[in-house]
């Protein structure tokens, strides 16, 4: 039975922006995990989760970042960035790189729920902002940040068996990583992870 945005809504109606979210996202991680993996201390940034509402049920929006930007070229990821000093909240970082990113303004954007913040080895803790959007815009691409925008069904994501788990070992402490692949788009790093963490939620 494909999972309904009001069900995801209940899931996530309760959750809060953590207080520190560097330690959050390194909450219950062996220290040699993260001195092995992580620079310290994170800086703290957010990405925008996009459920957009299509005829055919929900989807995750995702974009490809160009080759030419500073953090994460070329990868998979959710529209988002470090907060700037201007940013009231981390909510707020991610609905305005949502918008510098993509064309997705905020009035589009209904803010149902967070996701627990993320390590991510670069060194960011990100916290991911789950927004529906019912009636998806057009959305253009910046040019110097984002060569692809594109969508996955929640209901692919939501196979049993669609994920894998890979595990990466530097200095002798392996990392569990997650892996989705979607026709062309392999889905990886901390945006796998992000997605795990949202389709354990909700399943």
């Amino acid at each position: 039975m494909p999972v309904s945005s009001q069900h995801i809504r209940n899931v996530l109606r309760d959750t809060r922006i953590a207080d520190h979210p560097g330690r959050q996202a390194l909450q219950g991680l062996p220290a040699d995990l993260v001195s092995a993996w992580f620079k310290l201390p994170l800086r703290e940034a957010a990405v925008l989760v996009p459920l957009m509402n299509r005829p055919d049920g929900l989807t995750v929006l995702l974009t490809r970042r160009t080759d030419n930007v500073r953090d994460h070229a070329g990868q998979i990821s959710f529209p988002g960035g470090s907060r700037e000093a201007d940013d009231v909240t981390l909510e707020s970082t991610a609905l305005r790189e949502s918008q510098e990113e993509i064309g997705l303004k905020p009035d589009a954007v209904t803010v149902i729920g967070y996701l627990e913040a993320h390590p991510v080895i670069t060194g960011f803790a990100v916290l991911p902002v789950v927004g529906m959007v019912e009636s998806p815009p057009k959305l253009v691409a910046h040019p110097g940040e984002v060569a692809d925008i594109f969508e996955v069904p929640l209901s692919v994501l939501l196979q049993p068996g669609n994920g894998k788990v890979h595990t990466r070992v530097r200095n002798g402490v392996g990392l569990p990583t997650h892996e989705y692949v979607y026709n062309d788009w392999r889905i990886w790093g901390a945006t796998a992870q992000i997605l795990n963490t949202l389709i354990t939620k909700i399943s």
